[in-house]
């Protein structure tokens, strides 16, 4: 054999090995996947877990990695008495460059099972507001039927109040340009009152404020309660973040892009 038709044995030779391993570890992640999503399927729970607030009818939940694997048709179907999950809030970004690891699947398999789904960015204070949600709309594409993006900030990491009040309003005007949708804000009451009132009032607004029994202490007006962070529904193998929508179906089906 000569030389020449020895070098090119030997690369094709590497290219072969190089397609078969790269098969290989697809197969192992798809096999993973799969094995997760069936684990998730027979994690079962007989009740939720929690009280849960009964002057509502529409209920969800939110996740991001930290849930792991989800088997959302699990999710779905699980219902108990009148309550069942409607819609799911789902981590997408951080920061300036981050995706969430379970985003894009989360993201597909909760609209496959017929859940309302909303995307959320959590929001670094340190970092430019425009920046965050240009990270946001490169992994976000919404659709007919989805709910508005969501900025959740819950810290100022340092940040003086006011320049935390101007990345926080880049992030929202720049992500309201791009989908021409009014975004939500998600925090806890004590930031809302310290740090966001009177200039984000006329933002929808999703608060957490754990282990009340009718609604959030908040002094305006609300549309997502997150009630509590220790709930359990059939799919998920980790507890999980129990909301509320603050209306009817009506006026929830309003809420949705269209």
């Amino acid at each position: 054999m000569s030389t020449r038709s020895s070098k090119r044995y030997t690369a094709w030779k590497i290219v072969l090995m190089t397609l078969t391993a790269a098969v290989l570890v697809m197969f192992c992640f798809v096999a993973y996947d799969w094995w997760q999503e069936r684990r998730a399927h027979f994690v079962r729970y007989q009740e939720f877990g929690i009280d849960i607030p009964t002057n509502y009818t529409i209920h969800g939940i939110d996740v991001s990695k930290y849930q792991d694997i989800i088997d959302w048709g699990s999710v779905k179907d699980m219902k108990v008495g009148e309550v069942q999950m409607s819609f799911a809030f789902i981590k997408a970004t951080e920061g300036l460059s981050n995706e969430d690891a379970y985003f894009q699947r989360n993201w597909k398999k909760a609209r496959d099972a017929g859940l309302a789904r909303g995307a959320y960015h959590f929001f670094l204070s340190t970092k430019s507001g425009k920046a965050q949600a240009e990270n946001f709309i490169n992994s976000v594409e919404l659709m007919p039927g989805d709910m508005p993006p969501v900025l959740d900030i819950e810290q100022t990491y340092g940040v003086p109040a006011q320049k935390l009040r101007d990345r926080a309003k880049e992030w929202l005007q720049t992500v309201e340009d791009h989908y021409h949708v009014t975004p939500i804000i998600y925090t806890s009451v004590d930031f809302y009152k310290s740090y966001l009132r009177d200039d984000f009032d006329g933002y929808p607004l999703w608060i957490a404020h754990y282990l009340q029994k009718e609604r959030p202490g908040i002094y305006r007006e609300w549309a997502f309660w997150q009630h509590s962070e220790s709930g359990r529904v059939n799919g998920i193998a980790t507890h999980v973040d129990f909301d509320v929508f603050n209306g009817d179906s009506s006026e929830f089906r309003k809420l949705l892009i269209n």
